[in-house]
């Protein structure tokens, strides 16, 4: 990026007072605190803003400290984390909560260098967190920022040209406000197919002018069929127990699978995972020979049990929560 130090002066500015008058009101920027913040990190890797918003706060109410999430049981953590996906994340927390207790005595790492070595925290994670809870001035370079960045230079770079980019426009008086500006800016303006040209602040300084995407071929999508069944009694219903060794989804809870044609359909449902897109089809059964658990209804919100379980119960009648 060849910009005069002038001109690197003009675009903080300009992004910074954008962002001070647009930024969307997300609850872990309320404040400093590297938890609340560390957490909505983890959670939202690989997912949307809209999702997370409700976990976050109830995941909060349930673990509101470090050491209540260190204390806590796998399971506990697998029940409130699910709905969101991608579990290992869950583990991860968990396993770097009880790192960060049993030998920092609860004391957070301030620099993106010794975060990077706690589970589940990446190169970009641990940079979001040092500057936005610990102002150390190190770029955070997600996706919407790799997009920004690209547009504005206008031509196809190496990841580490990119970082250079990153580290020559940081503000280093406001590094986290300076980076969730240009996260901000990505995710509201600078988007990927219709980017807002015309509302972008810094669009003076941009090459593209939203030209200058590298789009990528997305991965073919696989369709799969797929049947469970609802076997109930009083206030009971049969769920399985995934293997804890299981490469995916190690020890959460579902509904048994059971071949098409094992009863008439009750309800449909449509379910994506990765790159494969499932009609789930519902039956209703009167017993289920052999696996499976009979589990109180009552106690289902504090099982760890699939997405996909949860959405078929939750279409079912038979528990409330997301």
């Amino acid at each position: 990026m060849q910009l005069t130090q002038p001109e690197v002066n003009d675009f903080r500015r300009t992004l910074l007072a954008w962002y001070g008058e647009n930024q969307r009101p997300l609850p872990w920027r309320r404040d400093r605190d590297p938890y609340r913040i560390w957490v909505s990190e983890i959670m939202l890797q690989q997912t949307r803003v809209a999702a997370v918003l409700y976990r976050y706060e109830r995941f909060l109410e349930r673990f509101p400290s470090l050491e209540r999430l260190a204390s806590a049981r796998v399971n506990s953590l697998l029940a409130e984390w699910s709905g969101l996906g991608y579990y290992r994340r869950a583990r991860h927390l968990h396993g770097a909560a009880r790192i960060l207790v049993r030998e920092r005595q609860g004391v957070f790492p301030q620099t993106a260098s010794e975060l990077a070595r706690l589970p589940g925290i990446g190169a970009y994670t641990a940079a979001a967190i040092a500057s936005m809870a610990f102002a150390e001035p190190v770029p955070a370079i997600d996706g919407n920022v790799e997009r920004v960045l690209r547009r504005i230079i206008g031509k196809r770079q190496r990841r580490r040209d990119l970082r250079d980019a990153a580290e020559q426009i940081l503000d280093r008086s406001r590094p986290g406000d300076f980076n969730q500006a240009l996260m901000e800016l990505g995710a509201t303006v600078c988007l990927p197919s219709r980017p807002r040209c015309p509302a972008c602040p810094i669009r003076g300084f941009c090459s593209t002018r939203g030209c200058g995407e590298l789009r990528q071929l997305k991965p073919r999508r696989r369709k799969r069929n797929i049947t469970y069944a609802i076997v109930q009694r009083q206030h009971e219903i049969i769920l399985v127990k995934r293997d804890p060794g299981s490469r995916l989804l190690p020890g959460m809870w579902e509904l048994p699978e059971v071949d098409n044609e094992k009863g008439k359909t009750w309800f449909s449902l449509r379910h994506s995972i990765t790159t494969t897109d499932f009609t789930v089809y519902v039956v209703r059964l009167a017993g289920l020979p052999g696996g499976g658990r009979w589990i109180k209804m009552s106690s289902l919100d504090m099982l760890p049990l699939t997405g996909l379980a949860r959405k078929i119960l939750r279409v079912a009648g038979i528990i409330q929560s997301l």
